[in-house]
């Protein structure tokens, strides 16, 4: 009797990545584990969407590490007000602006760089991994004596929401750590956006993304890499988003090794 499934040559492939390759075939359809294995994936996107941000867990963890917090709203009410406006997630709402705006004048200005983190459209990547990824970066910008503001912490927040807030704390720089929309193999991806100079009214060619962030994707040791060598460059060059190339991978090349790098560059 001939086997159900036929297995699909690439099958030894599948080890290098989580891509769903390779699945095989039971007749002219995939087999039930990799059909289950797909409607599984494609609940916890949904889940990781619909997932609320834990803002007391999140408030006593970055507390505990040293970081000072100020709890903020987007002037989305509510999770499907957020998802149906993404305009609303995109602006404080009043009291969130009056609060930043006390902490403005009690002389809480002139900040080098300030960190917002918002639950995005994956809360569950933030309850999982902002903390890590700032205690990251936390004691190298500190030894160089970087100012850093107080962490905004944003319920029902979008990207855009850190330029107001950088804007009100007057903040030369802000970092937003965020939660990715969920893919199917990574439900938990935290993006960080970097802008230098934030105001409302920023598109995004004024940032610059480091994406998928996650023990399953991009290290939190190697982010930090990243985003330090972004910050750095863009206080030192005062610009960032699409003038500003993200090279910090160079740095740590032999110079004959950077040139071959780049594919585009004519052999010598």
């Amino acid at each position: 009797m001939s086997r159900l499934v036929v297995d699909n040559p690439w099958e030894r492939l599948r080890r290098y990545t989580p891509a769903r390759i390779a699945l095989g075939r039971s007749g002219v359809s995939l087999p039930t584990r990799p059909l289950l294995d797909f409607q599984l994936a494609h609940a916890l996107a949904r889940d990781a969407v619909h997932l609320p941000l834990d803002r007391e867990g999140l408030f006593a963890a970055l507390e505990a590490a040293g970081w000072p917090v100020a709890p903020l709203r987007s002037a989305a009410e509510t999770r499907a007000v957020y998802l149906q406006r993404p305009d609303l997630g995109r602006r404080l709402d009043a009291a969130s602006r009056e609060k930043l705006a006390a902490l403005a004048q009690h002389g809480a200005r002139g900040f080098d760089v300030a960190f917002v983190v918002a639950d995005g459209l994956s809360a569950r990547a933030v309850n999982d991994h902002a903390a890590a990824m700032l205690e990251a970066v936390r004691a190298p910008l500190l030894a160089q004596g970087w100012r850093v503001a107080p962490v905004a912490l944003v319920e029902e927040g979008r990207v855009a929401v850190g330029d107001e807030i950088g804007e009100i704390l007057g903040a030369d720089i802000v970092v937003m750590l965020i939660g990715e929309r969920p893919g199917l193999s990574s439900p938990d991806s935290l993006g960080l956006y970097l802008t230098f100079a934030p105001r409302v009214g920023l598109t995004d060619e004024a940032r610059n993304c480091i994406s998928n962030v996650r023990p399953q994707g991009l290290s939190f040791e190697a982010a930090a890499h990243r985003l330090l060598y972004l910050l750095t460059e863009a206080r030192r060059r005062r610009l960032s988003g699409v003038a500003l190339k993200d090279e910090s991978d160079m740095k740590t090349l032999a110079p004959d090794a950077a040139a071959r790098a780049n594919f585009l560059a004519p052999e010598r």
